[in-house]
């Protein structure tokens, strides 16, 4: 399984998605992820709009298995119902 989170520097959401992602990597084998700073990697609202395929108003935009899950929140709720995420 692997997780691309979206983000950038000061947004505290990101940290939390990417702290969570890396939580992950540590519980289980089978998961692993990469961080996208999106403004090192000079990607737009625009250009995350046409991955995501709707209207992006925050980050983190976080994808498993390239699957758009959402935001922090989506990507909390996702891995405790599917990866055994325990808060």
């Amino acid at each position: 399984m692997f997780a691309v989170i979206f983000g950038r520097p000061g947004c505290p959401f990101c940290v939390r998605a990417k702290e969570l992602a890396e939580k992950l990597t540590q519980d289980r084998d089978d998961f692993s992820f990469r961080y996208v700073d999106i403004h090192a990697e000079g990607i737009s609202k625009a250009d995350l709009e046409k991955t995501v395929g709707k209207p992006v108003e925050t980050v983190p935009q976080v994808f498993v298995d390239q699957k758009h899950i959402g935001g922090f929140n989506d990507f909390e709720n996702y891995a405790k119902e599917h990866l055994g995420l325990f808060s």
